[in-house]
Parts: structure tokens; C-alpha cells; sequence
């Protein structure tokens, strides 16, 4: 069963959500039947590759709240996330553009490496306060997650992955989503918002469910002869 999920790299409630996902997931007994698949959704789209703002100003001169105000916001932010055992610097974030960051994921994905792409740019804008704009950040990112450092650059190069971050972005408006994180289950059920993992777990044993009586596990009646196994053996 697909679970798709509208992501920013640069929303905090999509790490925390993604946290509180897998652990839900942790004790959903037919967890190995889940497909996870990372969808493009960007908060900002007009804003620029080089880094102009920190979080706090950007929250200050864009959303038009008080120093103070967004101050108290990020602490909370902060001790949630601390809550499911992340680490925010939200004071060193630097606020960028993130389609390149979304380009990268989207040819991670081809490479069945797409939930990894996303952890370790969670884990670059949120706690180590790098730019997730810059394409050097983003092929180490690529190197240390498994990816040949020549064919990352065809993230960047290439206009099929920068259109798919818009398919995904305009599916996104077709289906509802006004914010993210998003998680679609099976295209029937959807929870919005980083929810605690049994709301999650809650959602799964639902949809899950009706999907499996869609989708009856084959059990056949086998009739054993010589053979040959994927490890060598042949008897």
C-alpha cells in the first residue's frame, strides 16, 4: 500500500511528522507491505538561491510578526521536534529557494533512495544550518546517501526532475493540499499535519485494511520439485 507525502525540506512539522510516521510505522505489524513515496510541495517557490535571510528574519520581514513573536514560535517548534528526538537549530537555519533541494529528491527517487534523500536534507537545513540551495552541499549529500557524484549532477541539468517537482506541486493544488506536511494513504485517507504517531497508526490499520481485501495475499498449493535457490544452492 502507497503512502505519498507533500513535503518542504524546509517545513519543521514535515521532519517531525516524518518522525512520528515511522514510529507508527514501528508497530504497524504489516509495515514491510508500505510503500512510502516522497512528494515535491515548496512554501516559498519566489524565494532566492543565496542566502539573504536566517529563519527569524524571514518569518519577521515576510509574515509580518514581532521579533518576539517568532522567537516564542521557534522555541516551541524546537521543543517538539526535541520531543521526538530531533535537534533543531532554527536560529542558524538559512532560508533559500528549495527546488534544487526537490530536484535532488526527485532523482534520488529513481534511484530507490528517495526517503534517504529526505532525512539527510531534514537533517542538513534543521541541525547542521546548511544551504540546501547549493549544489555542492547537495551532491555530498548525494555521495554519503549512496549516489555516484557524476550522475547527481543530472539533477540540476536535466528538466524532467525540475518537472516533476511542478507535477507534484500541481497535483498537490488538484487534491487539496493548502499545507504540509501531507500524507496521502492509498489516494483514500489523508492526515494532515505533523499528527503523533497514533493517529498514524490509527489511519494505517484503516486504510490498510480495506487495501488488503483488495489486494488478498496468494497462497498457492505448491508442489515441491528440484530446484535452484537465489543462494547457489541446487538440490
Amino acid at each position: 500500500m502507497k503512502i505519498e507525502i507533500w513535503s518542504d525540506v524546509m517545513c519543521p512539522f514535515c521532519y517531525i511528522g516524518k518522525r512520528n510516521l515511522e514510529t507508527a510505522l514501528e508497530q504497524f505489524p504489516h509495515k514491510n507491505h508500505i510503500e512510502i513515496i516522497w512528494k515535491s510541495y515548496q512554501l516559498d517557490p519566489a524565494f532566492p538561491e543565496s542566502v539573504t535571510e536566517d529563519y527569524q528574519q524571514y518569518l519577521v520581514k515576510r509574515k509580518g510578526m514581532t521579533a518576539e513573536q517568532v522567537k516564542g514560535m521557534l522555541n516551541n517548534v524546537t521543543q517538539t521536534a526535541k520531543k521526538v528526538g530531533l535537534d533543531y537549530y532554527l536560529d542558524k537555519s538559512v532560508i533559500v529557494n528549495s527546488l534544487n533541494a526537490h530536484k535532488f529528491i526527485q532523482f534520488s527517487k529513481t534511484k530507490g533512495l528517495g526517503d534517504q534523500a529526505e532525512e539527510y536534507l531534514f537533517h542538513a537545513f534543521f541541525t547542521e544550518a546548511k544551504n540546501i540551495a547549493d549544489l555542492d552541499t547537495l551532491t555530498q549529500i548525494g555521495k554519503d546517501i549512496g549516489l555516484d557524484e557524476t550522475e547527481i549532477k543530472t539533477a540540476f541539468t536535466d528538466e524532467k526532475y525540475a518537472a516533476q517537482v511542478n507535477h507534484d506541486v500541481q497535483e498537490a493544488q488538484q487534491i487539496g493540499v493548502q499545507g504540509v506536511p501531507f500524507f496521502v494513504l492509498d489516494r483514500k485517507y489523508a492526515v494532515s499535519g505533523a499528527q503523533p504517531p497514533q493517529a498514524f497508526l490509527e489511519s494505517l490499520e484503516k486504510s490498510f485494511s480495506e487495501w488488503r481485501e483488495k489486494n488478498p495475499v496468494t497462497k498457492l498449493d505448491i508442489t515441491q520439485g528440484q530446484s535452484c535457490t537465489p543462494d547457489g544452492i541446487c538440490e
